[in-house]
């Protein structure tokens, strides 16, 4: 993707997957990229449509949860593009988890009957829903993995204050909740997700995106309780399946492996899956639209003169 110059630009940053530029150290915009990343690794080939698909996922989120929390959000002035707040980053990602699942079982299953200092009840099977969902920080590491980090961590090390604390819990569950209720309107089950926080003086913004395939896991509702009476794998909606197909290949992010080839048929297999997850998260028809570096340049630069 193309590096842009924009008027009053102060900084610019490349993610795995997002381009990200500051302007006037007031405003950030936001470009989503069609590149795709698994265990921590950048893929060698694009994803046609798959930066549009995630944006606009975050954007109607986004706006589905604003009267629960302030968000950096103001204005998505193309498909792969997000204009917002700049906000001072609490180092921490708020996981909420509904279920075993993921990291949480694998704790589980080793033994452990603790994670982040959240107790989860003996006598629980891979992807049984927790009495009440519970919260698992993680940092948020500038390099490496991220680590899991208790609430006396947080408050120990300054990252939040005990009150910030509070104030975030009760943000991460209340659009837990939200982004449950608008899963199961689509027959899904949010499994667990992660939000990001930051501020502006003393006021706390939801940052980033949220309740995307990206940064979450969903099941099918439909089946969900008789596959787990069987003990069969839940069906799931997120990027995993290209993790398993990684895998298969004998790939896993490691060093000496490289990563295999990806075929246009397997790119195009990519492709459809994103979309497909569009449709079924947020229940509308994806409208793909590519637009020239030069009008998603002149669009940003005009949604910026506020």
């Amino acid at each position: 993707m193309h590096q842009f110059n924009f008027p009053n630009q102060t900084h610019y940053y490349q993610g795995k997957v997002r381009d990200v530029y500051t302007i006037r150290d007031k405003w950030m915009v936001m470009i989503a990229s069609d590149r795709i990343s698994a265990f921590d690794v950048i893929l060698p080939r694009l994803i046609p449509f798959k930066g549009q698909v995630l944006n606009q996922i975050a954007a109607y989120m986004l706006n589905a949860c604003s009267d629960i929390c302030p968000n950096w959000l103001l204005t998505s002035p193309a498909p792969n593009v997000s204009i917002g707040h700049k906000c001072e980053p609490f180092k921490i990602e708020m996981v909420v988890r509904g279920t075993l699942t993921g990291h949480a079982w694998r704790t589980y299953h080793s033994g452990k009957r603790s994670l982040c200092g959240a107790a989860m009840p003996d006598g629980m099977k891979e992807n049984d829903f927790f009495p009440i969902p519970i919260i698992t920080p993680s940092t948020k590491a500038a390099e490496g993995h991220d680590e899991d980090i208790s609430e006396a961590e947080i408050i120990a090390n300054g990252i939040a204050t005990k009150a910030e604390w509070e104030i975030l819990c009760s943000y991460a569950l209340q659009l837990f909740e939200r982004g449950k209720a608008i899963a199961d309107k689509q027959g899904l089950i949010l499994a667990d997700t992660k939000y990001e926080f930051g501020k502006i003086g003393n006021e706390i913004y939801l940052m980033d995106e949220i309740h995307t395939p990206d940064s979450s896991r969903y099941f099918i509702k439909e089946g969900f309780d008789e596959r787990q009476a069987n003990g069969e794998r839940q069906k799931q909606l997120s990027k995993e399946f290209v993790r398993e197909w990684l895998i298969q290949n004998n790939f896993m992010g490691k060093e000496g492996q490289t990563v295999p080839e990806m075929s246009d048929a397997w790119i195009n297999e990519i492709s459809s899956r994103y979309i497909e997850l569009y449709e079924k998260v947020i229940g509308e028809k994806f409208v793909p639209e590519r637009l020239s570096d030069e009008e998603t340049f002149d669009r940003i630069v005009e949604a910026l003169e506020f």
